[in-house]
C-alpha cells in the first residue's frame, strides 16, 4: 500500500468539446483558476492541455500554454505536468513544442500508438455550440493516435534527457505495460516509474474490474516494487474505479479531461468538485492524501525551481 494517495487532476484535455458542458475550461484565464481550484481541493499534481479561446478547440501552442503556466505555478505547489499527446491530429513536433520550451516536471507519454475512437459521443448531441466539433469527433473513425517506439525514444531523448522532466506513462492495454518494460530494460527509462493505466477509452481496455486487476498483476511482474501505480477511468466509471484502485494501493486520477460528471446525470461544475468528491471518498476509507511535495519524494521529481515558467 503507499502511504498516501497521489491526487491528479486533468483540467481540460481534448477529447470533449464545449457543447458537452458549459463547465469544461476553455481560456487561458479558466485552465488557470481551474487548476489552482483543483490543487486546492487536494490535486498534488496538474495534467494539463491548452485550448484556442475563441472556439474551444485543442491547441499545441506554446503561447497559450505560457499564458497559464506562471499563474498556476505562482498560486500553488502542485506538480505541474503537460500533455506530449495533445490530441491525434497534432503531429509529434507540434505535441512537444509546449512541453520543451516549459520544461515540467513531468509530462504525459502514451506507450504506444492505438485506435481512440471518439466517434460514439456524436450520437448524444443533435446541436453543436462550433462546427469543429462534430467533424473533430468523426474524424477519430479514421484516425490513429501515432506513438511508435522512435516516437516515444525521441520523447524521452528531447525531453526526459534533455531537459529532467520525468513521465506519467500513460497506458491504455496490457502491450503498453510491455512496452514500457522495454524500454525500462533498454535502460531508456529509471525508477520510480508512475504508470498511469487507463481504462474505458474505445481502443483501449475496458473498465472491467478484472481487467484492473490484471493490468495491476501485469505492472507488479513487470515493474517489481520499482513504480507506482495510478488508475484513471474514463466517463461514469472514473469514480468506482478509482475507489477501486485506491483500496488496491492505487493512486487516482480525476478531472474533466476523463469525465464531466460528478454523479449519474450530474455534471461536475469545476474540476474541484471532482477532486474534493474522491478525497472524500479516500478519506473516509482511512486513506491518507498526498501532498504535492510527497509526489515529487516519491516520484523522483526535479522541483518547481527548475521548470522553465
Amino acid at each position: 500500500m503507499a502511504d498516501k494517495v497521489i491526487i491528479t487532476c486533468a483540467v481540460t484535455g481534448s477529447i470533449h468539446t464545449p457543447t458537452m458542458s458549459p463547465h469544461l475550461p476553455i481560456t487561458p484565464d479558466e485552465i488557470a483558476k481551474d487548476a489552482v481550484a483543483a490543487a486546492e481541493a487536494g490535486a498534488a499534481i496538474l495534467h494539463l492541455h491548452a485550448r484556442n479561446a475563441a472556439d474551444g478547440s485543442p491547441t499545441p501552442d506554446p503561447a497559450v500554454f505560457m499564458q497559464f503556466l506562471p499563474r498556476i505555478k505562482q498560486a500553488t505547489n502542485a506538480v505541474v505536468n503537460i500533455t506530449s499527446g495533445g490530441s491525434q491530429k497534432m503531429t509529434l513536433d507540434e505535441r512537444l513544442a509546449a512541453p520543451l520550451r516549459a520544461k515540467p516536471e513531468m509530462a504525459s507519454l502514451n506507450m504506444g500508438s492505438m485506435n481512440f475512437g471518439l466517434y460514439p459521443i456524436l450520437n448524444r448531441y443533435t446541436e453543436w455550440k462550433y462546427d469543429w466539433e462534430p467533424a473533430y469527433l468523426e474524424g477519430s473513425r479514421d484516425m490513429v493516435f501515432k506513438n511508435t517506439y522512435l516516437d516515444i525514444e525521441r520523447v524521452l531523448k528531447e525531453l526526459g534527457e534533455g531537459c529532467g522532466t520525468r513521465f506519467e506513462f500513460e497506458c491504455y492495454d496490457v502491450g503498453h505495460l510491455y512496452n514500457l518494460a522495454h524500454f525500462l530494460d533498454r535502460g531508456l527509462v529509471t525508477p520510480p516509474l508512475f504508470v498511469q493505466t487507463i481504462f474505458g477509452i474505445l481502443g483501449g481496455i475496458g473498465p472491467e474490474p478484472d481487467n484492473m486487476v490484471f493490468m495491476r498483476r501485469t505492472a507488479d511482474r513487470l515493474f517489481g516494487a520499482d513504480y507506482e501505480w495510478s488508475i484513471l477511468a474514463a466517463g461514469r466509471h472514473q469514480l468506482g474505479l478509482c475507489t477501486m484502485g485506491a483500496i488496491m494501493g492505487g493512486n487516482v486520477r480525476v478531472g474533466l479531461e476523463d469525465s464531466l460528471y460528478l454523479g449519474k446525470g450530474v455534471l461536475a461544475q469545476s474540476n474541484a468538485d471532482q477532486v474534493a468528491r474522491i478525497r472524500a471518498i479516500l478519506e473516509n476509507l482511512s486513506l491518507e492524501i498526498a501532498a504535492p511535495d510527497d509526489a515529487r519524494r516519491r516520484l523522483g521529481l526535479k522541483g518547481g525551481d527548475q521548470v522553465a515558467f
